[in-house]
């Protein structure tokens, strides 16, 4: 791999990603691909870290809408990102990646509590740090405990995975017509009203300058092919 332009990332992996061609649940196959991509980058001294969700198994916003009360709901959504990040975490220390589970919400038995100090220092390390349970607080999304953790932990990119190449000007799936962005800014994500992050996470991406890059996680090598420098997906940024 080239000299790469990014010593410490964060990856902002959805629940989603997870389950595959799954209607829910974890999909055991897709997470040992993305495990082997993360372990070709950490074999060339990137600094990793990792925000997972977990709306593979529970969205706290969709039963927030049936009724259920939204900080309850919440609570289990950030319970949901546990379980992906144990999986996950498995699957990586079996491909000899050292890697730390952080959980928001203290779990001693499954995970170290979330310590910033700590997490850089395992970075420092060169482990691999899953943060877990987003921010601890119900009506934030793990978009947002992203970005919290990216600049707490001094990432210089959070890269953010999904299922299409970048960010279009609508839902390429259900609009053949749709545009696709190479590059953007953030005031330009919050006025076109582009779902790329939640409001709130770029807005603080916004204020402290981190540049987000979205791309297509299905494509074999992408990870590798960004931290190396290759202008790919769509880059937010402040200009």
């Amino acid at each position: 791999m080239t000299q790469s332009p990014y010593k410490r990332i964060l990856l902002k992996l959805s629940g989603e990603a997870l389950m595959g061609g799954q209607g829910h649940g974890i999909d055991l196959a897709v997470i040992e691909k993305i495990a082997s991509e993360i372990k070709e980058i950490y074999d060339n001294n990137i600094e990793i870290a990792i925000v997972i969700g977990g709306g593979n198994i529970f969205r706290g916003l969709s039963a927030a809408a049936t009724g259920m009360e939204r900080a309850s709901a919440d609570y289990m959504g950030m319970l949901a990102t546990v379980l992906n990040a144990l999986a996950l975490q498995n699957i990586l220390e079996n491909k000899g990646v050292v890697t730390r589970v952080q959980s928001a919400i203290e779990m001693r038995e499954l995970a170290e509590t979330y310590i910033r100090r700590r997490a850089v220092r395992h970075l420092e390390k060169k482990r691999v740090v899953i943060f877990a349970a987003g921010t601890g607080n119900p009506y934030f999304t793990t978009d947002t405990a992203a970005a919290l953790r990216a600049m707490e932990i001094g990432a210089e990119v959070i890269m953010k995975a999904t299922k299409v190449d970048g960010v279009y000007s609508a839902d390429p799936v259900k609009d053949p017509s749709a545009v696709k962005y190479d590059r953007l800014t953030y005031l330009e994500v919050l006025q076109k009203d582009l779902k790329v992050m939640d409001a709130t996470a770029i807005s603080l991406c916004k204020d402290n300058n981190l540049p987000i890059i979205v791309f297509n996680m299905n494509v074999p090598g992408n990870i590798k092919r960004i931290v190396s420098g290759e202008s790919l997906g769509t880059l937010v940024s402040g200009r």
